[in-house]
């Protein structure tokens, strides 16, 4: 399965736009072969202050959101969990803010990473040529 793991925030000026095309997506492509994976972070001007419950709540009600959506982390720094410090190590970008995202092929392979000021419809053709080749190989094992 591709995955697009993104910080998320709540009340980001990125938030709109973003959570509108990540819903797309997952609609779009999900959730056999991909997904999104939504991680909310209060690092960045303290734009996600709720709770887990909340936070999802607002996400799944607002948007619609039908992917996973991960307790709240840290995604920089010292503090980073785990699985953040993979697609750093990978990329060599850590997250400066709010909705960075970070291109994950079948193999956990780190694929490529973008900052918040790049839409997710400008990487829309990155995601979907991953999930392409996943279905082809489907199709040629069959």
């Amino acid at each position: 399965q591709v995955s697009l793991v993104v910080n998320v925030a709540s009340e980001c000026g990125f938030t709109d736009s973003h959570y509108k095309a990540l819903q797309q997506l997952q609609k779009d492509l999900g959730p056999y072969h991909f997904n999104v994976l939504a991680f909310p972070c209060n690092q960045f001007g303290q734009q996600e202050p709720d709770t887990n419950k909340e936070i999802e709540s607002f996400a799944r009600k607002t948007y619609g959101a039908s992917f996973p959506m991960f307790s709240k982390i840290a995604v920089s720094g010292a503090g980073a969990i785990p699985a953040f410090k993979y697609l750093i190590d990978s990329t060599g970008e850590e997250p400066t803010w709010n909705f960075w995202k970070y291109l994950v092929d079948p193999n956990g392979k780190v694929v490529k990473a973008w900052d918040s000021t790049v839409s997710v419809e400008e990487i829309r053709p990155y995601v979907t040529e991953l999930v392409r080749k996943i279905i082809l190989k489907k199709k040629d094992e069959l």
